[in-house]
């Protein structure tokens, strides 16, 4: 045992916090996840920020001390994202062959996922800042805070709403996906991993990357393609409007 608090209070006091902490429970939940044969409500990234959450809550361990040491863990997302290239470049054929239909599924569905976040936000009589924040969800976190950011949104609330979207999509997709009756063949596959990238953008596409080979390689496309998207056209339409 004292060796132990010792143990602790050495890693609490040092970057190192951060890295231990985050790793540990991410391979405890991964471990989790598989074991019970992937099931979605077990989703590793959910419960990987509920028990971090937690743990910083219950040691009273700062953002900026746990992050300090979690930092070399976030500085690999830009390589992971750009790694999602490869299993698209491996089916570059198809992709040849549906661009033009993968263009327009990416642009409808953009459309349709901040379009509904803005009038479901209007409805509920949200303030003005919080709708705004709402209307980039679907586009992952750090991209969505700056369009938040441009149109007069809150940047950090617009981080919130879609990490909140990444996990709803990602539990829910496969549900949503059988009550569609979307196949599991080829065709099925890519329907499903566009359709979960486009909606639940990076955690949507790990998710998919993890069941399917193909579902993942175009969940990555449908990623890229909602940035490039909301990127230049919400805050075009937010100033014509």
């Amino acid at each position: 045992m004292p060796n132990f608090v010792e143990l602790w209070i050495y890693l609490s006091a040092t970057p190192l916090f951060g890295l231990t902490a985050t790793l540990v429970i991410y391979v405890l939940a991964q471990a989790l996840y598989a074991r019970l044969d992937q099931a979605a409500w077990a989703n590793p990234v959910l419960w990987s920020v509920v028990a971090l959450a937690s743990l910083l809550t219950v040691t009273g361990v700062d953002y900026p001390s746990y992050f300090s040491g979690a930092q070399f863990i976030h500085f690999l997302l830009g390589p992971a994202v750009v790694a999602l290239a490869w299993p698209l470049w491996e089916r570059r054929a198809a992709l040849r062959q549906h661009w033009r239909a993968l263009l327009a599924a990416a642009l409808v569905g953009g459309v349709a996922a901040s379009g509904s976040a803005l009038l479901l936000g209007w409805l509920a009589g949200l303030p003005l800042e919080v709708v705004l924040s709402l209307a980039p969800k679907s586009v992952t976190a750090p991209v969505a805070m700056g369009i938040a950011d441009k149109i007069g949104g809150i940047p950090a609330l617009a981080a919130v709403f879609a990490v909140v979207t990444g996990m709803v999509g990602a539990l829910s997709g496969k549900a949503l996906f059988g009550l569609l009756k979307i196949p599991t063949d080829g065709h099925g596959w890519m329907a499903r991993g566009f359709s979960l990238g486009t909606a639940a953008h990076g955690i949507g596409a790990a998710r998919a990357l993890q069941v399917n080979a193909d579902a993942g390689a175009f969940a990555g496309l449908a990623l890229g393609l909602q940035v490039v998207l909301a990127s230049l056209l919400i805050p075009l339409l937010f100033r014509l409007f």
